[in-house]
């Protein structure tokens, strides 16, 4: 080992021991048929398994209204690891050790028999901790939350404010409501039965390295705080571009948009994470509560200003990357006349000491050139005297980006004189990568997330103040946009970095879109 080598050695922080103790439990997963137990939980918890993260012993069962046996659920599990794991090919003998965990019980959700035989299998396991210690992932639709948490709470499988040493936790995907209405409904549904420090709202993208990364980029250096406010900064830009369209989530999609499915969790979330106080410790209290307040902190939209500020967009028939790609009104479950957005573009303002004044621009979108999610933090240009006098609008502003994926990094744009006799000046970049540094896979999102579930850490996880504040700004945005049909200057060709409208938006202020761009 050099000396530079044993220096960063010295100087390397480990925080782990703040991580709490995973206890001895059992993950009960309902609606065990799905799509998400195959792609995503079973990947995640094998691969837990493997790095020897998982607490010991541990079980997992499956709950769902298909007849089968603990085998054959195993079995089609192995299948879905073969085809989703990160890891290949699978071990057998790994797998099997691991399989030996995965058991099963058949029931409807509503059926109070099919809890009691969940209780029948838990008391099989033999060790109470296993019996007691209980993590309840709901892959269900929302509507079902409450009828599960009821059952569950009738049959003593889960009580409120449990005060022994054993611990019931309640997992709830998105989407969490699609109004603010409903959202305050499912979590009075929940609140019934749980109490809030048992809910466990998950947004995958709060499990991402990387957008854990932005409070270690903001808070740990001291250089980049300093600049992290309006006297530095100009205008932020938070963009989430997807290259596939809709696919066959045209069902799904004709109810949400993406308003519902991308702004109001993973966009508002990453603006909260961007633009947030310094929270008092690194405990998962005082980290959400600086996040809500950060989003009661955004400007409030009335209609006038929706339709100055918010623009939506549909894509049409295109090409991309010299594929032919059907229009949103072509893909399967979708109305031929639909005026759903594929695409969302907004300006928002917070009204705080720090962010007075500065725009944040956030956007999203469908059948996009890149599928890429990165926030771009664009700085006040320079001074008009020297280079800028001489230069003009040719002289670029200072911006760092951090990158959330893919080609996960952070770089810093800056001015720098061109080699050779003659004077010129054109931005350089300073590259930060993840994989070049670190030379490590990037964990799964729900590897991360699950661990922290089962330790009690709900610092990744979504208070209930902070979902209610979250709809309550796009239900002001969709207010906006009641019973106004798209116009012309809101469809945009598959392949294309969105709408013109998009474009009218952010020119208002005399600022332009940066798209991503594929890193070599």
């Amino acid at each position: 080992m050099n000396e530079s080598e044993q220096l960063d050695e010295i100087i390397t922080c480990r925080i782990n021991d703040r991580r709490k103790t995973v206890e001895p439990c059992s993950m009960i997963i309902f609606g065990a048929s799905g799509d998400l137990t195959s792609r995503k939980l079973i990947p995640a918890l094998y691969h837990l398994f493997i790095e020897n993260a998982l607490p010991n012993p541990f079980r997992i069962v499956g709950f769902a209204r298909r007849e089968k046996t603990d085998q054959q659920w195993r079995e089609e599990l192995l299948v879905a690891v073969q085809q989703f794991s990160r890891t290949q090919p699978i071990d057998m003998r790994v797998w099997n050790e691991f399989a030996d965990s995965i058991f099963y019980t058949q029931g409807d959700f509503s059926e109070v028999e099919a809890y009691q035989r969940l209780e029948t299998k838990l008391s099989m396991f033999g060790d109470e901790r296993l019996r007691r210690n209980l993590l309840f992932y709901l892959a269900t639709s929302p509507s079902q939350f409450g009828e599960v948490v009821e059952q569950l709470h009738d049959a003593a499988l889960l009580t409120r404010d449990n005060q022994e040493k054993f611990w019931q936790r309640i997992v709830v995907e998105k989407p969490f409501g699609h109004d603010l209405a409903s959202a305050e409904q499912l979590n009075a549904d929940l609140t019934r039965f749980a109490h809030e420090k048992q809910v466990f709202r998950i947004d995958h993208y709060l499990g991402k390295e990387t957008v854990q990364n932005i409070l270690m980029f903001r808070f740990s250096n001291a250089v980049f705080e300093q600049l992290w406010n309006r006297q530095s900064i100009d205008h932020v830009q938070i963009t989430v571009s997807e290259k596939l369209g809709v696919g066959e989530r045209g069902g799904y999609y004709e109810e949400a948009g993406a308003i519902r499915d991308m702004v109001q969790n993973h966009l508002l979330q990453v603006l909260s994470l961007v633009a947030m106080e310094p929270p008092v410790s690194l405990d998962a209290e005082p980290i959400r509560d600086e996040k809500v307040k950060l989003l009661k902190s955004i400007r409030p939209l009335s209609i006038a200003d929706v339709a100055k500020q918010v623009v939506r967009g549909q894509y049409f028939a295109g090409t991309i990357d010299g594929q032919p790609r059907p229009g949103y009104r072509q893909e399967t479950k979708v109305k031929t006349n639909s005026d759903v957005e594929t695409f969302v573009a907004m300006k928002l303002l917070i009204d705080n000491w720090r962010w007075s004044g500065v725009p944040f621009y956030l956007r999203t979108g469908k059948s996009l050139p890149l599928s890429a999610s990165e926030v771009r933090v664009q700085f006040k240009p320079t001074p008009h005297v020297l280079f800028a006098e001489k230069c003009g609008g040719k002289l670029d502003a200072n911006a760092i980006t951090l990158r959330l994926q893919p080609d996960e990094g952070i770089y810093l744009r800056f001015n720098g004189k061109v080699p050779g006799t003659s004077l010129s000046v054109r931005p350089v970049r300073m590259h930060f990568s993840y994989n070049s540094e670190f030379g490590a896979y990037t964990p799964e999102a729900y590897e991360r997330l699950l661990l922290e579930a089962m330790a009690g850490d709900a610092t990744l996880f979504i208070r209930r103040d902070e979902v209610e504040t979250a709809w309550g700004i796009v239900d002001s945005i969709r207010n906006g946009w009641k019973n106004k049909p798209l116009t012309n200057r809101e469809f945009y060709s598959a392949g294309t970095w969105g709408p013109v409208a998009a474009e009218d938006l952010i020119v208002q202020s005399a600022h332009e879109w940066r798209n991503p761009q594929p890193v070599n």
